[in-house]
């Protein structure tokens, strides 16, 4: 069979050679790149050309002619469709060897930089790990009535999920009763999300809350029905009319109205440090509790707090990093951009028993001054746990002061942005980047996290 050129539509046979960030397989042919989609390395594959760029193709797997001995069954059976998951087909210890591999690679090619310590990577529970997470909602007659799921991979349209092995199977089950909730509302055509947050308030206790995104008041009717789902099912109810912080408490889990937020029992804990963490549902919250758990225990010990330190956890959120080490620190500040995360640091500090030994500000930490920084003091320790866009302004800051901190823990969600930090620490501000490892909070996905910690050279 002639070997087309890129031609839409037509089959090419390639060797993968790598994975990219998207968990597509990498490949050449005839001196173009491949991406090419449910392939992994050291395959041979058959594959169609779907997209052409002129640097790159994109293609899709239609036949594996050598298979890797890493390659799996998908759990899943929407798997390839759903775009919620990237890598069921690769078993999860060579998952955890490629993002590994991909924090490495970043942090050569685009940091110059080698950790002078590879940690063992951070991984635990592969399925039913998902304790958030952002569902669509629409109304397709041609598949039946609503649908409620993640999007398809690479499109908008909702994929048909009637099962999800990475949500936890007490989210899972509910998926088709969704259905049927959203397509007895008369705002059905009216509510295009529902985000699910998944709390623990208890031992062994799960919590599941559904913020339902919609465009008009729901009707008294409505109203009834929505009460009935939640203590069926017993769910906590929220509507979110706006943005996130227009959310609000619709009714308990016994299908009670409510209002109070108070009545809302939705929260997390981390047991090692005797912490509860209460939360609203469209706040930031790490969507793998186990972990998280798991995670804030590593950055302590690597940070090493001691007794009479003072101690800075920059975009603090929550007081996730903040209110541990405050368990160890003489004071801990935490700065956070989003004052409604700021306020609910502060309850949560004063729930704790930390309010003596805890602040909090508001300040943007993507423009942060050079004179607001000094004028919170000098800090013996500092932690960093930025969003994706990384913490470019905070890199600077920390490599031009005069004191710098001991040592500098850095919890990254994106290795690109990580990397192009810990250049500015390392190569201008004089740190060495003592030790760097993956994080797999995101199992199934291609999603990368990481923690490397910084020290200034001797």
């Amino acid at each position: 069979m002639r070997q087309g050129r890129g031609v839409i539509g037509e089959p090419i046979e390639i060797d993968i050679e790598s994975l990219d960030l998207e968990a597509s397989g990498v490949a050449h042919h005839e001196g173009k790149v491949v991406f090419a989609r449910g392939a992994l390395p050291g395959e041979r594959v058959r594959a169609l050309i779907v997209r052409r760029k002129p640097r790159f193709d994109v293609a899709q797997t239609i036949e594996v002619l050598r298979e890797s001995h890493a390659r799996v069954v998908p759990r899943c059976p929407h798997f390839g469709v759903c775009g919620g998951c990237s890598m069921q087909h690769l078993e999860p210890a060579a998952q955890l060897a490629i993002k590994q591999r991909v924090l490495e690679d970043q942090l050569r090619h685009i940091g110059k930089l080698r950790a002078q310590q590879v940690l063992r990577p951070l991984s635990g529970p592969s399925w039913g790990y998902r304790h958030r997470a952002r569902l669509s909602a629409r109304h397709v007659p041609k598949k039946g009535g609503v649908l409620v799921g993640f999007h398809e991979r690479g499109s908008s349209y909702v994929a048909d999920m009637r099962e999800c092995h990475v949500l936890p199977p007490r989210m899972s089950d509910l998926l088709l009763p969704l259905r049927e909730l959203v397509d007895s509302l008369s705002l059905r055509d009216r509510l295009p999300q529902i985000e699910v947050a998944i709390g623990e308030p208890s031992p062994g206790e799960l919590l599941v809350a559904l913020v339902l995104r919609v465009l008009e008041p729901p009707d008294d009717a409505d109203r009834r029905t929505l009460r009935a789902f939640a203590a069926r099912e017993r769910v906590e109810l929220w509507l979110q009319p706006g943005g996130p912080d227009s959310v609000r408490l619709l009714c308990t889990r016994d299908g009670e109205p409510a209002t109070d937020e108070r009545a809302s029992q939705l929260g997390y804990r981390l047991p090692e440090f005797d912490l509860q963490m209460p939360y609203r549902p469209t706040d930031f919250t790490q969507v793998n509790h186990w972990i998280n758990q798991a995670l804030v225990a590593r950055a302590l010990r690597l940070l090493d707090p001691q007794p009479g330190e003072r101690i800075a956890d920059l975009f603090c959120g929550l007081g996730n990093f903040t209110l541990p080490l405050a368990r160890r620190a003489r004071e801990v500040v935490g700065i956070e951009g989003n004052p409604g995360l700021t306020r609910r640091a502060l309850e949560n500090a004063a729930l704790n028993g930390l309010a003596g030994n805890t602040r909090f500000h508001s300040a943007n930490l993507f423009e942060p001054g050079a004179a607001a920084w000094a004028s919170l003091g000098e800090f013996d320790r500092v932690l960093i746990d930025p969003p994706r866009e990384g913490a470019l302004a905070v890199a600077r800051l920390l490599s031009a002061a005069a004191a710098k901190p001991r040592r500098v823990v850095y919890v990254s969600c994106n290795p690109a942005t990580l990397a192009r930090d810990a250049a500015i620490l390392v190569h201008q501000g004089g740190f060495v980047l003592t030790a760097a490892g993956a994080i797999d909070m995101f199992p199934q996905t291609s999603h990368v996290e990481s923690i490397a910690v910084f020290e200034p050279s001797a």
